[in-house]
């Protein structure tokens, strides 16, 4: 558990020894370098931008964006040799360097940081390369999203030279993070049902290896209890139901150790 109070800059975790830093995102790269910090929680997007020598641990799978080239619409946009000798804004110098160079395009970059999609419309650039989620921003913007540079979501990355004990204290955290991370994929189910559909039943459910049954109070009846990935949650429940399953509960994982 974190403390994770107002206007914190540095506080701990309670039952493992971690020391948390909440810094600004275009510093941890550094301070993760230069062995200020261990361990980062970080945007794959800031760690490509400032090429940073980092080691990447694990993905987490949230804020997932990506690093796009988009222009104003109906420009007649086909390729990026659309940016040939055009002006392009930008919070990602660098990396759009490196896609332009790869691309053999020159064009110029105007670097700004903030509302990088109203420099089209002000004049300042013929197009722009920003992060996209959803792409609400452009839409409202009358912009238009063309080539993806790099898809980015938050990581877990690790100082170069950790020591021996700061790594197995490292492996413990992975280990920790990776169970709670698993539980989120499954729920628990539990129901019951007539021995007649069992067969029928245990068919249908895609537990991990098998599921438990449990007999009832009531002669001929049986409880089953399994644990199913969330993606196939509504599609067996569904079937499960038409098989004769009664009374199903839903319970979610907190924790999923393989």
């Amino acid at each position: 558990r974190v403390d994770a109070g107002t206007d914190q800059l540095k506080t701990s975790a309670s039952g493992f020894p971690l020391d948390i830093l909440y810094l600004r995102n275009g510093d941890i790269p550094e301070y993760l370098q230069d062995g200020v910090a261990d361990i980062a929680i970080l945007g794959e997007n800031t760690v490509v931008e400032k090429g940073s020598r980092v080691s990447k641990l694990m993905n987490l799978g949230f804020s997932k964006c990506r690093l796009s080239i988009a222009v104003p619409q109906k420009s007649g946009y086909e390729n990026i040799r659309f940016f040939e000798g055009k002006r392009i804004a930008t919070s990602y110098p660098a990396t759009l360097s490196r896609f332009l160079a790869e691309n053999g395009v020159k064009a110029e970059i105007h670097q700004i940081s903030g509302s990088v999609e109203i420099a089209p419309h002000i004049g300042l650039a013929d197009g722009i390369c920003d992060l996209v989620s959803s792409g609400n921003t452009l839409f409202q913007n009358k912009l238009e999203e063309k080539d993806i540079i790099l898809k980015s979501e938050a990581c877990i990355y690790a100082h170069e030279n950790l020591s021996a004990e700061k790594q197995a204290l490292l492996d413990q955290l992975l280990f920790r993070i990776r169970a709670t991370l698993e539980a989120r994929k499954y729920k628990y189910i539990v129901l019951n049902a007539p021995r007649s559909a069992l067969d029928k039943i245990i068919e249908i459910l895609p537990g991990i290896k098998s599921p438990t049954v449990l007999p009832l109070a009531i002669d001929g009846w049986c409880s089953i209890h399994s644990v199913i990935p969330e993606q196939q949650f509504w599609e067996v429940i569904g079937a499960l139901k038409q098989a004769g399953a009664e009374g199903i509960l839903v319970i979610p994982i907190e924790k999923m150790v393989s």
